[in-house]
């Protein structure tokens, strides 16, 4: 199913790929969107929707689904990827800014504590979230005539997930109840090295997923090492070291858990000021209706299934889904590094070159050279006008491109776009791919 917008870019009710196909080829309607593919129509057309259009969402900490259903007939598939590296950005931005206050150059006074944070305020790992979802809320409420919200608002009991048979005041003692992190410890693994086994020698305490791996400061993620054994595991897991039955101590990773449980409400209220009824469903029910319509378990079939407005029986309209992948805008630093923190080139300040943005998805048609032929891909711009262009995998297919051998295709809106093909029974297979991923 195709979106369909009038003249005044207000949105109609999606039609079949055929007819918007017949709609470009007769001149009736241009292209309006790439991603997702969209068609506006040259006449003034104005009709009273009466169809009923939701918008399911099952929200992750990682990916969160999106699916459009209009009664049992599932028009549309998405799965937006979250940035993950947002932490390690800023870390290795607070290491540069330090190192600048300590060099002989003017004085930086520290401003770390002179800053208010304003109510509600979320860490920015946890607000690029919220915003990934808002943002996309907005783009198809324009695209497409929307009329209701079904928003899955899980909560994860971290304590009862790991300690199953949890109650009462065991609640509120939680797991150190009466002792210090080391003497647990101590206690738990009978004074002796984890890894080792030796006894009546200094011991530490040592992450059985090591930091730097994403492991958590969690009592279930401790144990003890000798000294010689904490320096030869270093940033290796307890698996990885040779001790896997360690590593099953460790109790899964609550990190995924603890960021969804943190702005669940949050997504809501966002969703709230749409204006839509909003429904909420919760992660069983989801799972029960994923088990019931036989669905494999991804982000996008989980949004088919949240909430109780689930029909029955479903009717799959599209046979591809749409990845958005959040890259956001560009870069703060403007100078590249070596592996040894020095400078090895600097990038330009200015943004736009030629009317060509790095990002923009284009076509190159040149016409001699190396790279004669026709390129589709997103363009690396350049001062001198010379461009690289990379397809879907990244890989460079063009260098030292001419500006004026290229056309874009969508301009780059801080996202990157691919489409995979649905692997369900009943719908038919696909070749057609409508996004490039830079």
């Amino acid at each position: 199913m195709i979106f369909v917008l009038n003249k005044n870019k207000q949105p109609l009710s999606p039609c079949h790929s055929a007819v918007a196909r017949k709609l470009l080829k007769t001149g009736k309607a241009v292209i309006h969107k790439k991603y997702p593919f969209t068609i506006r129509l040259k006449e003034l057309k104005t009709s009273i929707n009466k169809a009923e259009f939701r918008l399911k969402i099952d929200y992750g900490s990682r990916h969160t689904g999106l699916a459009i259903l209009y009664g049992s007939k599932v028009i549309g598939l998405a799965q937006i990827h979250h940035k993950t590296n947002i932490k390690s950005n800023m870390d290795s931005r607070r290491a540069m800014r330090r190192t600048r206050r300590n060099r002989t150059t003017r004085y930086r006074k520290p401003r770390f504590n002179n800053r208010k944070r304003k109510e509600g305020w979320l860490p920015p790992s946890l607000q690029s979230r919220v915003d990934n979802i808002q943002n996309w809320v907005a783009k198809l409420q324009k695209l497409c005539p929307l009329t209701h919200i079904s928003y899955e608002n899980a909560k994860f009991d971290t304590q009862l997930m790991q300690n199953p048979e949890i109650s009462g005041i065991e609640y509120q003692q939680g797991e150190l109840q009466g002792y210090e992190v080391r003497e647990y410890l101590l206690e738990k693994w009978n004074r002796k090295c984890a890894y080792c086994g030796a006894e009546n020698v200094p011991l530490e305490i040592e992450h059985i997923i090591p930091r730097a791996r994403k492991g958590t400061d969690r009592v279930s993620n401790l144990t003890l090492a000798c000294r010689t054994c904490n320096e030869a595991k270093g940033t290796m897991t307890a698996e990885e070291f040779g001790c896997p039955e360690i590593q099953k101590q460790a109790r899964i990773p609550l990190r995924d858990a603890t960021l969804v449980t943190a702005t669940r409400w949050k997504v809501y209220n966002v969703l709230e000021k749409t204006g839509f009824e909003v429904e909420c469903g919760t992660g069983a029910r989801t799972k029960m209706n994923r088990i019931r319509l036989n669905l494999p378990k991804d982000h996008h079939f989980d949004a088919i299934c949240v909430g109780a407005s689930t029909p029955d029986k479903i009717i799959f309209k599209t046979n591809s889904v749409l990845h958005i992948k959040a890259k956001g805008r560009g870069s703060h630093c403007r100078t590249n590094l070596d592996k040894y923190g020095f400078p090895r080139g600097y990038l330009s300040r200015q943004k736009s070159f030629f009317g060509f943005q790095t990002g923009d998805i284009v076509k190159a048609v040149v016409p001699k050279g190396k790279y004669k032929g026709i390129h589709f891909g997103a363009v690396a711009c350049r001062k001198t006008g010379y461009f690289d262009i990379k397809n879907k995998e990244g890989v460079r297919i063009g260098q030292g491109i001419n500006h004026k051998d290229c056309n874009i295709l969508s301009r780059a809106d801080g996202y990157e776009y691919a489409t995979e093909n649905l692997e369900v029974d009943g719908i038919p297979p696909t070749t057609k791919v409508i996004g490039i991923l830079p």
